[in-house]
């Protein structure tokens, strides 16, 4: 649903009121990072990583996910506002905000691609020889974006079977698996596959959940109180990360293989592949949804114009379906590195703004005694900020030592300190809230 005017619009604001108990969101966190992605990443290390190296690997990516879940998570809860609508007052400017939109958009059709393909991979595993993968992974694309352009309590309703079904994959799996093998060989034994290194490796981990970490204030703005952040943050996440992530390096080291199919077809058989599509179907009509969303605000605040949901979803599903028949599964590596050097800056410059610089933070303090209302004006766009965005994103990615990640991260920091205390942080136009759309 839209709203235009303002009073509809500072229902974005959640007030101390609408605060809930930070264990059940820890619960969702766990669901969110619990998923298949992360199965598939476990196994991604253990085909190259022996069990000792693909534990620190995870827990040095976790570190890093969950500070950044944990800054820009306590600003999230003490504004009570949303990623997309914070990203106005800390730094980016309501352009800005909009590119994170786009940004978080492009990443999730990335998502939707790499998930479809794994279905895909599987129907051709339950019907060998009917159609080639290729053909599966649009058909599979096509009905979820099916789904979601015309059925979204269809969405909900798939989501309370598929999520418990998939828990009981993965215990399923590892128990299988154990069962034929020597639980010390498992632990002990070398890569099955080719090396691996730690510090690729971490970044893999942290490039799975970046993005779920940049938009840690959807859910933490209805937190009660800081520590509530660190909680279910610490909780959730560490859960999901662990015991999902260290299921698939099992798993991978038993079945030898980093191919999700084939691990599930040797470890569970054919029940377990109805699972993964059932899974995939539930992950993806999120991706194409919030997608979606992020798009048609992008477009909004930088042209005015209002695309129709609809055809928007039809668009980009079919995008997504044309990617995954492309094999961009055989570049989630890839994908996910490039995640780890793209998403950091966006916390860096977020934290830095609202902790040290405080150009805008003034504009954030001005609501006075009614928790529901917003700044009335945000900076239309800081160039500053997307010039620090971009530099701190191609270093990551070229600079060849350390974690890519945390270099990233550190020197958006760092640079948008140093360009705030010189003074060149500064909005260039002015967006008016009452005239700002938002889609709930």
């Amino acid at each position: 649903m839209s709203q235009s005017s303002s009073d509809d619009f500072a229902l974005a604001r959640v007030p101390s009121s609408a605060r809930r108990h930070w264990f059940g969101i820890a619960v969702q966190r766990f669901g969110m990072v619990g998923a298949l992605a992360q199965f598939l990443i476990g196994a991604t290390l253990g085909y190259g990583m022996n069990f000792a190296t693909a534990f620190l690997a995870i827990l040095l990516g976790s570190l890093l996910v969950e500070l950044i879940m944990l800054a820009v998570g306590i600003i999230g809860q003490r504004e009570g506002l949303n990623t997309s609508l914070l990203a106005r007052w800390t730094g980016f400017g309501d352009i800005g905000a909009a590119l994170v939109g786009l940004a978080i958009g492009i990443s999730l059709i990335g998502w939707f691609g790499i998930q479809s393909a794994i279905s895909a991979d599987s129907l051709n595993a339950l019907l060998p020889g009917v159609m080639p993968s290729w053909a599966w992974s649009l058909i599979f694309g096509l009905i979820v974006t099916a789904i979601v352009a015309f059925g979204f309590l269809g969405m909900q309703w798939l989501a309370n079977i598929t999520v418990p079904l998939f828990l009981i994959l993965v215990a399923w799996s590892v128990t299988s698996e154990l069962s034929r093998h020597n639980f010390a060989d498992l632990l002990t034994g070398p890569a099955p596959g080719p090396s691996l290194s730690l510090i690729a490796g971490a970044g893999i981990v942290a490039g799975g959940v970046i993005v779920g970490a940049i938009i840690t204030p959807d859910m933490t703005r209805f937190n009660r109180s800081g520590s509530d952040v660190v909680k279910q943050t610490v909780v959730g996440v560490s859960l999901g990360e662990f015991v999902i992530g260290l299921a698939g390096v099992l798993v991978a080291h038993g079945a030898r293989s980093g191919d999700i199919v084939a691990i599930i077809t040797s470890s569970v058989g054919l029940i377990g592949l109805i699972i993964v599509v059932s899974g995939t179907l539930k992950v993806n009509d999120w991706n194409l949804y919030s997608s979606t969303l992020g798009v048609i605000t992008f477009v909004h605040t930088l042209f005015g114009v209002r695309l129709n949901r609809l055809w928007t979803t039809v668009i980009f599903g079919v995008v997504g379906s044309i990617l995954a028949a492309a094999g961009i599964l055989g570049k989630f590596t890839d994908f996910l590195v490039l995640l780890g050097v793209v998403f950091p800056p966006i916390a860096g410059i977020m934290v830095a703004e609202y902790f040290v610089v405080k150009a805008f933070r003034g504009l954030l303090d001005q609501r006075g005694e009614d928790e529901t209302a917003l700044p009335e004006t945000a900076p239309r766009w800081v160039p500053a900020t997307l010039i620090i965005w971009a530099v701190s994103a191609l270093v990551g990615h070229f600079v060849t030592w350390g974690i890519p990640a945390v270099t990233s991260l550190l020197l958006s920091i760092v640079l948008y300190v140093i360009v705030g205390k010189l003074g060149l942080v500064r909005g260039v136009g002015v967006a008016h809230t009452s005239k700002i759309e938002v889609s709930a």
